[in-house]
């Protein structure tokens, strides 16, 4: 969206929630907030500071996939918390891109000239989701969006054909593929197998654990933010060789992956990931480093330069093939991304919305 706000005025709206409110303490307090700011006055706004060309709103909406009633208020609030933005657009008529199944109460509320669905996870698998409501949704706003464009073929295959197109995530090449100094905190005694992202229900924490458990002379460093049960993280967590750094900014990110000695994707096998199309796939192969990686579709074009591994010995046996990675395999890697920045995802991108708008 950087790129595109570079020739044309973009309105990002934070994301509105994909999961019913439970019955429990915290969702009742969240909820109270959330109706609190439906009637508070004054602009959608958030305090983050946005790239040049681009306006970020958080709209008045309330969370509750499968509620009626909760969707005929969405239709009213979201247009009308978003007007002092989009009255900057007329005349213009706009395009309206969603990545949110929730988004679709309010087409046809801005006048817009193409609707763009982009499906970059698969909500009917996807953790924390609703899976049922939000499923209807999204196939109700696939009838009605006038291109869909896809991260993964696994995704693709889900919508009409005629109207799909498939266009993976892009990389920065220039952030990670440029040496910068190693992070302060991240070991540097003994050799490293990395991994950031979520902590959440995708990783495989078996594997993990078993993994390090059978590699005493590696350090296993996570970072991010932890959003699964911590009783699942608990056994890995627990080992001497394990440490969890928390979240970092992701301009730092290329200061630890440039100087661990194996990036990690342990992943289960479930419907989630086999429609997943993970940007840090990239991103590791950017920085050169080897990558080790459970099996999923989306791995298909790079499985020359990742090593697959189903079991922990085989984990084990990769991690230590790593020690002996040599320039030329480096190189290979980050080759191997090479026409996949996200300038170049951008240019295909205005081609699609150009096409479909005219």
């Amino acid at each position: 969206m950087a790129r595109l706000a570079a020739d044309r005025e973009v309105l990002w709206v934070n994301s509105i929630g994909l999961r019913r409110p439970r019955l429990n303490a915290g969702d009742a307090r969240r909820l109270v907030r959330k109706v609190a700011s439906m009637f508070r006055k004054g602009e959608a706004t958030t305090a983050l500071t946005p790239p040049e060309g681009i306006s970020v709103a958080s709209a008045k909406a309330v969370s509750w996939p499968g509620s009626r009633l909760a969707r005929r208020i969405n239709r009213r609030t979201i247009p009308a918390s978003l007007k002092p933005f989009t009255d900057r657009f007329a005349p213009d008529r706009p395009i309206f891109w969603t990545s949110l199944p929730s988004a679709v109460d309010v087409i046809g509320q801005f006048n817009e000239a193409v609707v763009i669905y982009y499906a970059g996870d698969d909500f009917e698998g996807l953790a924390g989701v609703d899976h049922k409501p939000v499923g209807e949704m999204e196939r109700e706003l696939a009838d009605r969006a006038d291109l869909i464009i896809a991260a993964s073929s696994t995704l693709a295959a889900k919508f009409p054909q005629a109207k799909t197109v498939i266009l993976p995530h892009g990389c920065d090449l220039e952030r990670f593929g440029t040496p910068v100094p190693r992070a302060p905190d991240l070991p540097s005694d003994r050799p490293v197998a990395g991994f950031y992202g979520s902590l959440a229900d995708w990783l495989d924490y078996d594997l993990l654990r078993d993994a390090a458990v059978g590699c005493p002379e590696w350090d296993f460093v996570f970072i991010g933010n932890v959003s699964t049960d911590l009783r699942k993280l608990s056994r890995l967590t627990a080992l001497p060789n394990v440490r969890l750094l928390g979240p970092r900014p992701h301009e730092a990110l290329p200061s630890y992956v440039q100087h661990w000695q194996a990036s990690l994707l342990p992943f289960v096998d479930n419907a989630q990931i086999r429609a997943c199309n993970p940007l840090k796939l990239r991103e590791y192969l950017a920085a050169g480093t080897p990558v080790i990686s459970t099996a999923f579709p989306a791995l298909s074009p790079y499985r020359d330069h990742v090593r697959t591994v189903a079991t922990a010995s085989e984990l084990t046996v990769a991690l230590r093939a790593a020690l002996s990675d040599l320039p030329p395999t480096r190189a290979a890697r980050q080759a191997s991304v090479a026409d996949e920045s996200w300038d170049a995802r951008a240019q295909d991108l205005k081609r699609l919305i150009d096409r479909a708008a005219a």
